[in-house]
Protein backbone atom coordinates (compact mmCIF):
# COMPACT_ATOMS: atom_id res chain seq x y z
CA UNK A 1 0.00 0.00 0.00
CA UNK A 2 1.29 3.31 -1.20
CA UNK A 3 0.57 6.97 0.47
CA UNK A 4 -1.10 8.80 -1.72
CA UNK A 5 1.53 11.34 -3.06
CA UNK A 6 1.62 15.17 -4.97
CA UNK A 7 -0.49 14.95 -7.68
CA UNK A 8 1.82 17.32 -10.17
CA UNK A 9 5.62 17.42 -10.02
CA UNK A 10 7.37 19.90 -8.79
CA UNK A 11 8.91 20.97 -11.88
CA UNK A 12 5.67 22.45 -12.78
CA UNK A 13 6.56 24.97 -10.14
CA UNK A 14 9.46 26.62 -12.67
CA UNK A 15 6.64 26.74 -15.60
CA UNK A 16 4.23 28.87 -14.08
CA UNK A 17 6.69 31.14 -12.10
CA UNK A 18 8.80 33.09 -14.64
CA UNK A 19 12.14 34.21 -11.78
CA UNK A 20 11.87 31.05 -10.77
CA UNK A 21 12.93 29.74 -14.22
CA UNK A 22 15.62 31.87 -14.57
CA UNK A 23 16.91 31.04 -11.10
CA UNK A 24 17.18 27.61 -11.95
CA UNK A 25 18.67 29.05 -15.34
CA UNK A 26 21.41 30.38 -13.56
CA UNK A 27 21.84 28.00 -11.10
CA UNK A 28 22.42 25.83 -13.56
CA UNK A 29 25.05 27.59 -15.87
CA UNK A 30 27.23 28.20 -12.36
CA UNK A 31 26.80 24.50 -11.76
CA UNK A 32 28.20 23.74 -15.06
CA UNK A 33 30.93 26.10 -14.48
CA UNK A 34 32.05 24.41 -11.24
CA UNK A 35 31.27 20.68 -12.87
CA UNK A 36 33.96 21.98 -16.06
CA UNK A 37 36.78 23.64 -13.39
CA UNK A 38 40.07 23.60 -15.41
CA UNK A 39 38.84 22.31 -18.13
CA UNK A 40 36.75 25.22 -18.99
CA UNK A 41 39.06 27.98 -16.72
CA UNK A 42 41.50 30.12 -18.53
CA UNK A 43 43.64 29.25 -15.71
CA UNK A 44 43.41 25.33 -15.86
CA UNK A 45 45.83 25.45 -12.48
CA UNK A 46 44.86 24.10 -9.20
CA UNK A 47 42.40 26.93 -7.50
CA UNK A 48 43.51 29.21 -10.55
CA UNK A 49 46.09 30.59 -8.56
CA UNK A 50 49.61 30.99 -11.11
CA UNK A 51 50.66 34.38 -10.02
CA UNK A 52 52.89 36.94 -11.65
CA UNK A 53 52.76 40.16 -9.97
CA UNK A 54 54.00 42.06 -12.71
CA UNK A 55 51.07 41.82 -14.17
CA UNK A 56 48.79 42.91 -11.50
CA UNK A 57 45.35 44.79 -11.76
CA UNK A 58 45.57 44.54 -15.48
CA UNK A 59 42.26 45.90 -17.23
CA UNK A 60 39.68 43.57 -18.49
CA UNK A 61 40.21 42.35 -22.08
CA UNK A 62 43.98 42.71 -21.26
CA UNK A 63 46.73 40.47 -23.24
CA UNK A 64 49.66 39.35 -21.36
CA UNK A 65 52.55 37.64 -22.55
CA UNK A 66 53.29 34.35 -20.19
CA UNK A 67 56.98 33.63 -18.93
CA UNK A 68 57.01 30.78 -22.02
CA UNK A 69 56.66 33.29 -24.43
CA UNK A 70 52.69 32.80 -24.98
CA UNK A 71 49.90 35.35 -24.58
CA UNK A 72 47.18 35.37 -22.87
CA UNK A 73 44.10 37.27 -22.60
CA UNK A 74 42.35 37.92 -18.95
CA UNK A 75 38.91 39.10 -19.74
CA UNK A 76 38.18 40.36 -16.57
CA UNK A 77 41.92 41.46 -15.95
CA UNK A 78 43.80 39.89 -13.27
CA UNK A 79 43.84 40.46 -9.36
CA UNK A 80 46.46 42.39 -7.02
CA UNK A 81 48.60 39.21 -7.60
CA UNK A 82 48.58 38.86 -11.05
CA UNK A 83 45.85 35.91 -10.96
CA UNK A 84 43.36 35.34 -14.21
CA UNK A 85 40.57 37.18 -12.39
CA UNK A 86 38.00 35.03 -14.54
CA UNK A 87 39.19 32.02 -13.47
CA UNK A 88 39.42 32.97 -9.87
CA UNK A 89 35.51 33.72 -10.27
CA UNK A 90 34.77 30.61 -11.62
CA UNK A 91 37.00 28.51 -9.34
CA UNK A 92 35.18 30.18 -6.52
CA UNK A 93 31.98 29.05 -7.95
CA UNK A 94 32.72 25.40 -7.23
CA UNK A 95 33.85 26.63 -3.77
CA UNK A 96 30.99 28.42 -3.02
CA UNK A 97 27.72 25.54 -4.56
CA UNK A 98 29.45 22.74 -3.17
CA UNK A 99 29.38 24.45 1.06
CA UNK A 100 25.68 25.13 -0.17
CA UNK A 101 25.19 21.66 -1.46
CA UNK A 102 27.06 19.80 1.14
CA UNK A 103 25.40 21.85 3.95
CA UNK A 104 21.78 21.50 2.54
CA UNK A 105 22.40 17.62 2.40
CA UNK A 106 23.84 17.39 6.04
CA UNK A 107 20.86 19.32 7.24
CA UNK A 108 18.34 17.47 5.38
CA UNK A 109 19.71 14.08 6.67
CA UNK A 110 19.81 15.23 10.20
CA UNK A 111 16.38 17.48 10.14
CA UNK A 112 14.33 14.67 8.40
CA UNK A 113 15.48 12.21 11.02
CA UNK A 114 14.75 13.90 14.01
CA UNK A 115 11.55 15.94 12.54
CA UNK A 116 10.31 12.58 11.37
CA UNK A 117 10.51 10.51 14.52
CA UNK A 118 9.17 13.32 16.61
CA UNK A 119 6.15 13.77 14.56
CA UNK A 120 5.69 9.95 13.76
CA UNK A 121 6.55 8.88 17.72
CA UNK A 122 4.87 12.18 19.80
CA UNK A 123 5.00 12.09 23.26
CA UNK A 124 8.40 11.91 25.53
CA UNK A 125 10.28 11.77 22.08
CA UNK A 126 8.66 14.21 20.78
CA UNK A 127 8.69 17.10 23.40
CA UNK A 128 12.61 15.71 24.06
CA UNK A 129 12.80 16.49 20.25
CA UNK A 130 10.84 19.63 20.06
CA UNK A 131 12.73 20.83 22.97
CA UNK A 132 16.15 20.84 21.55
CA UNK A 133 14.91 22.20 18.41
CA UNK A 134 13.52 25.07 20.44
CA UNK A 135 17.22 25.66 22.06
CA UNK A 136 19.05 25.53 18.99
CA UNK A 137 16.25 27.97 17.30
CA UNK A 138 17.20 30.39 19.85
CA UNK A 139 20.97 30.95 19.17
CA UNK A 140 21.43 33.34 16.46
CA UNK A 141 23.05 30.55 13.45
CA UNK A 142 25.77 32.96 12.83
CA UNK A 143 27.22 32.89 16.23
CA UNK A 144 26.69 29.17 16.42
CA UNK A 145 28.48 28.63 13.17
CA UNK A 146 31.91 30.78 14.18
CA UNK A 147 31.99 28.77 17.63
CA UNK A 148 31.75 25.25 15.63
CA UNK A 149 34.61 26.57 13.08
CA UNK A 150 36.25 28.13 16.24
CA UNK A 151 35.64 24.67 17.73
CA UNK A 152 36.70 22.67 15.27
CA UNK A 153 39.40 25.25 13.67
CA UNK A 154 39.34 26.74 9.91
CA UNK A 155 38.46 25.08 6.86
CA UNK A 156 36.35 23.80 4.37
CA UNK A 157 35.19 20.73 6.17
CA UNK A 158 34.73 22.92 9.28
CA UNK A 159 32.47 25.44 7.33
CA UNK A 160 30.40 22.22 5.73
CA UNK A 161 30.08 20.65 8.88
CA UNK A 162 29.13 24.49 10.80
CA UNK A 163 26.39 25.55 8.89
CA UNK A 164 25.13 21.83 8.47
CA UNK A 165 24.77 21.20 12.08
CA UNK A 166 22.71 24.98 12.58
CA UNK A 167 20.41 24.40 9.73
CA UNK A 168 18.91 21.24 10.36
CA UNK A 169 16.53 23.12 12.95
CA UNK A 170 14.41 24.60 10.03
CA UNK A 171 13.97 21.43 8.39
CA UNK A 172 13.08 19.72 11.37
CA UNK A 173 10.54 21.80 12.30
CA UNK A 174 8.69 21.12 9.08
CA UNK A 175 9.23 17.63 8.91
CA UNK A 176 8.06 16.97 12.38
CA UNK A 177 4.84 19.38 11.42
CA UNK A 178 4.37 17.58 8.23
CA UNK A 179 3.99 14.25 10.05
CA UNK A 180 1.68 14.80 12.98
CA UNK A 181 -0.78 15.90 10.34
CA UNK A 182 -0.13 12.59 8.26
CA UNK A 183 0.14 9.80 11.17
CA UNK A 184 -3.81 9.81 11.97
CA UNK A 185 -4.70 9.88 8.09
CA UNK A 186 -6.48 6.61 6.85
CA UNK A 187 -3.50 5.22 4.85
CA UNK A 188 -1.09 5.27 7.61
CA UNK A 189 -3.56 3.82 10.20
CA UNK A 190 -4.16 0.81 7.23
CA UNK A 191 -0.29 0.71 7.11
CA UNK A 192 -0.14 -0.21 10.72
CA UNK A 193 -2.99 -3.04 11.01
CA UNK A 194 -0.98 -4.67 8.03
CA UNK A 195 1.90 -5.05 10.25
CA UNK A 196 4.51 -2.61 8.58
CA UNK A 197 7.54 -1.16 10.65
CA UNK A 198 7.48 2.31 12.19
CA UNK A 199 10.40 2.96 9.58
CA UNK A 200 8.63 2.01 6.40
CA UNK A 201 5.64 4.01 7.57
CA UNK A 202 7.74 6.94 7.87
CA UNK A 203 10.01 7.12 5.14
CA UNK A 204 7.83 5.21 2.06
CA UNK A 205 4.89 6.12 3.30
CA UNK A 206 4.73 9.23 5.13
CA UNK A 207 8.10 10.95 3.54
CA UNK A 208 6.75 11.29 -0.21
CA UNK A 209 3.73 13.33 1.06
CA UNK A 210 5.61 15.45 3.11
CA UNK A 211 8.21 16.61 -0.06
CA UNK A 212 6.86 19.31 -1.14
CA UNK A 213 7.61 21.71 1.84
CA UNK A 214 11.21 19.98 2.43
CA UNK A 215 12.37 21.01 -0.93
CA UNK A 216 11.08 24.57 0.03
CA UNK A 217 13.07 24.92 3.06
CA UNK A 218 16.24 23.09 1.03
CA UNK A 219 16.00 26.20 -1.33
CA UNK A 220 15.84 28.80 1.07
CA UNK A 221 18.56 26.80 2.74
CA UNK A 222 21.13 26.57 -0.12
CA UNK A 223 20.50 30.72 -0.33
CA UNK A 224 21.50 30.74 3.36
CA UNK A 225 24.14 28.40 3.48
CA UNK A 226 26.02 30.37 0.44
CA UNK A 227 25.89 33.65 2.60
CA UNK A 228 26.95 32.59 5.59
CA UNK A 229 29.68 30.58 3.97
CA UNK A 230 31.17 33.71 2.18
CA UNK A 231 30.59 35.75 5.06
CA UNK A 232 32.43 33.41 7.00
CA UNK A 233 35.17 33.28 4.21
CA UNK A 234 35.60 37.15 4.76
CA UNK A 235 36.45 37.21 8.10
CA UNK A 236 38.68 34.72 7.08
CA UNK A 237 37.58 31.37 8.70
CA UNK A 238 36.10 30.11 5.58
CA UNK A 239 38.01 28.93 2.72
CA UNK A 240 41.18 29.83 3.42
CA UNK A 241 43.55 31.57 0.55
CA UNK A 242 44.47 30.63 -2.26
CA UNK A 243 41.51 28.20 -2.84
CA UNK A 244 39.28 31.00 -3.87
CA UNK A 245 36.16 31.53 -2.48
CA UNK A 246 33.74 34.64 -3.49
CA UNK A 247 33.80 35.62 -0.08
CA UNK A 248 37.53 35.82 0.23
CA UNK A 249 37.85 36.94 -3.20
CA UNK A 250 35.60 40.09 -2.08
CA UNK A 251 38.06 40.54 1.46
CA UNK A 252 41.13 40.49 -1.14
CA UNK A 253 39.60 43.27 -3.08
CA UNK A 254 37.34 45.65 -0.35
CA UNK A 255 39.75 48.17 -0.33
CA UNK A 256 39.55 48.81 -3.76
CA UNK A 257 36.02 49.78 -4.27
CA UNK A 258 36.32 53.39 -3.99
CA UNK A 259 39.49 53.26 -6.90
CA UNK A 260 39.54 52.36 -10.28
CA UNK A 261 39.44 48.97 -9.91
CA UNK A 262 36.14 48.74 -8.12
CA UNK A 263 35.29 45.40 -9.58
CA UNK A 264 37.69 42.92 -8.38
CA UNK A 265 34.66 43.59 -5.00
CA UNK A 266 32.03 43.88 -6.85
CA UNK A 267 32.03 40.98 -9.07
CA UNK A 268 32.51 38.60 -6.18
CA UNK A 269 29.96 40.45 -4.90
CA UNK A 270 27.61 40.30 -7.91
CA UNK A 271 27.87 36.80 -7.55
CA UNK A 272 27.32 36.08 -4.53
CA UNK A 273 23.81 38.28 -4.28
CA UNK A 274 22.68 36.80 -7.67
CA UNK A 275 22.75 33.27 -6.47
CA UNK A 276 21.13 34.44 -3.05
CA UNK A 277 18.13 35.83 -5.32
CA UNK A 278 18.28 32.48 -7.35
CA UNK A 279 17.75 30.54 -4.51
CA UNK A 280 15.06 32.88 -3.47
CA UNK A 281 13.18 33.05 -6.61
CA UNK A 282 13.19 28.87 -7.20
CA UNK A 283 11.81 29.20 -3.68
CA UNK A 284 9.10 31.11 -4.38
CA UNK A 285 7.97 29.24 -7.02
CA UNK A 286 8.08 26.09 -5.18
CA UNK A 287 5.95 27.33 -2.61
CA UNK A 288 3.30 28.56 -4.60
CA UNK A 289 3.48 25.53 -6.66
CA UNK A 290 2.99 24.15 -3.23
CA UNK A 291 0.18 26.24 -2.23
CA UNK A 292 -1.46 25.05 -5.24
CA UNK A 293 -1.05 21.66 -4.24
CA UNK A 294 -3.04 22.00 -1.05
CA UNK A 295 -5.76 24.25 -2.31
Amino acid sequence: MNAPVQQSHWFGAFRHHRPALIGLVWIALLALVALGGPLIRPDASRHANVQNLNQSLLEPGAIAVLEDGTSMRHWLGTDRYGRDFLSRLMAGSAISLGVGLSSVLISLLIGILLGAWAGYRGGRIDALISWWIQVVWTLPTLLMVLAITLAFGKGLWQVFLAIGLTMWVDVARVVRGQFISLREMEFIEAARAIGYSDLRIMFRHMLPNAIGPIIVIAAANFAAAILIESGLSFLGYGAQIPIPSWGNIVQEHYHLITGSHAWLALAPGGLIVSVVLAFTFIGDGLREWQSRQTS
